[in-house]
């Protein structure tokens, strides 16, 4: 007995001395593996120190250090895809105001497009919009500084500035020989991302410029104001729309669909699926919604078109939306720099990736005919591929350089209607939505007539 407990002990000792030893080989394994992933980026990274000595010790004039590890720090970065970039401490602070309070701007949404600095859209209201800058246009100078080689989010901090202070955009237009000068005037851009108003018919009309962190809020106090005014069906406008906070699109489209609703869910590298659920505890009220969107609809508007479209709770009125299917991360690094880095891909509630395709609307109306094509999240540079769809990339935001200003109003507002009145004649795609409402209601009031109902009429 007691030599099968001293096997027994040998056994369970050498046994303890084996998953010892595997245990300390997997993990001199893993340790392994990251030791040579570390070697090779620190060997690469021996290249880097030695550019850098050199350029510090050769270079024909004095450069800072700063400087140049900066320049690389972009140079990496642009090599990714349009939507990852570094931003110094001065451009990471306008970052910050540009979700929550107001910046001086000229008012266009940019991006790159054949290496070139590209208007993606002017913003309604706003400096650019009124002095003609058209989307398509490329900005070749800003001031007397050409944008060869030059970042979105440097084209973006160049454009911005103080109230009342000047900028020139040197602009080539296709179709036009000699390039356009246009001396813009900064405005304070406040950030007042909703307007609404009631069309004809009991329509309410919501237009949602840009997510904010805000603009859930300010859409439910919208529709309640609306609703107030009797309003029977709705139209939200998401068309040149950039984007903005996840968190506000999942906010409003959480409004429309109802508790427990999957808005959308997100994927990255490792396989990792975020889900974004609603929590919104009041019940929807049962009106019909009809969603505009155009070619710059991007990100969060996508999002939110995506989900009411899946649920089945509106109707996408409009053309295929930008394409942006990617989201960022906003990492604060310690120098006060920040670092907007691609991190995953989203998906609509039925798993639709919108990668470079973007969201295809329920009934296709054209707005009125541009003299420049459409920008697309496909048409700008080293934009993110779709795994297995051939040249398919995914997101869009362009770059919003500033947001509109909401007109002002003269004293009786009579002026301001009647110009409104007429923009909206203007419009064929919420021309169509106000149709579409406006049959929509009447065929949901008709009721069959009852056999006994006919007799009586015939008699």
């Amino acid at each position: 007995m007691e030599g099968t407990r001293q096997a027994w002990k040998t056994k369970a000792g050498w046994a303890a001395v084996f998953l010892g030893t595997l245990v300390l080989g997997v993990l001199l394994g893993k340790g392994w593996d990251r030791a040579v992933l570390a070697t090779e980026t620190y060997e690469e990274l021996k290249t880097f120190t030695e550019v850098l000595a050199h350029v510090q010790k050769h270079y024909v004039e004095d450069v800072k250090t700063k400087d140049l590890v900066y320049g690389a720090i972009r140079g990496m970065l642009s090599t990714l895809d349009p939507h990852s970039a570094f931003m110094p401490p001065e451009v990471y602070k306008e970052v910050q105001v540009e979700t929550k309070g107001e910046f001086g701007g000229v008012g266009i949404q940019i991006g790159m497009k054949d290496n070139r600095l590209t208007v993606i859209a002017p913003i309604d209201g706003t400096p650019a919009e009124r002095a003609g800058v058209k989307a398509g246009d490329f900005i070749i100078k800003v001031n007397d500084e050409s944008t060869k080689d030059m970042t979105l989010l440097d084209a973006v901090q160049k454009m911005r500035g103080q109230k009342g202070t000047k900028v020139t955009l040197t602009i080539q237009r296709e179709g036009v020989a000699e390039p356009l000068v246009f001396g813009l005037v900064r405005e304070v851009i406040k950030i007042e991302s909703v307007r609404f108003k009631m069309l004809d018919g009991n329509i309410g009309y919501v237009r949602l410029t840009q997510f904010q962190d805000q603009s859930s809020k300010d859409v439910a106090n919208a529709v309640r104001k609306l609703r107030e005014q009797k309003m029977q069906s709705l139209v939200l406008d998401l068309r040149n729309n950039p984007g903005g906070l996840l968190n506000s699109a999942v906010e409003v489209s959480e409004q429309f669909v109802g508790l427990n609703r999957l808005i959308v869910y997100i994927k990255t590298r490792e396989g990792r699926k975020d889900d974004y659920v609603s929590h919104n505890k009041e019940q929807p009220e049962d009106y019909p919604v009809i969603v505009l969107v155009n070619e710059g609809s991007a990100s969060a508007s996508e999002i939110v078109a995506g989900a009411l479209q899946d649920w089945g709770r509106a109707v996408v009125v409009g053309v295929q939306t930008f394409g942006k299917g990617s989201v960022q991360t906003i990492l604060p690094l310690a120098d006060g720099s920040g670092l907007r880095l691609t991190t995953a891909k989203y998906y609509t509630p039925k798993g639709r990736s919108i990668h470079g395709v973007g969201i295809t609307p329920d009934i296709v109306v054209k707005g009125k005919p541009s003299a420049t094509p459409p920008i697309r999240e496909k048409d700008l540079d080293k934009t993110l591929r779709e795994p297995g769809r051939e040249g398919a990339p995914p997101h869009p935001e362009g770059q919003p350089e500033s947001q509109p200003a909401p007109k002002p109003e003269s004293k009786d507002g009579k002026k301001d209607k009647e110009a409104g009145k007429e923009k909206d004649d203007d419009d064929p795609q919420l021309q169509k939505a106000v149709e579409l409402l406006k049959s929509w209601i009447i065929f949901k009031d008709l009721r069959p007539v009852k056999r006994d109902d006919r007799v009586e009429r015939a008699m």
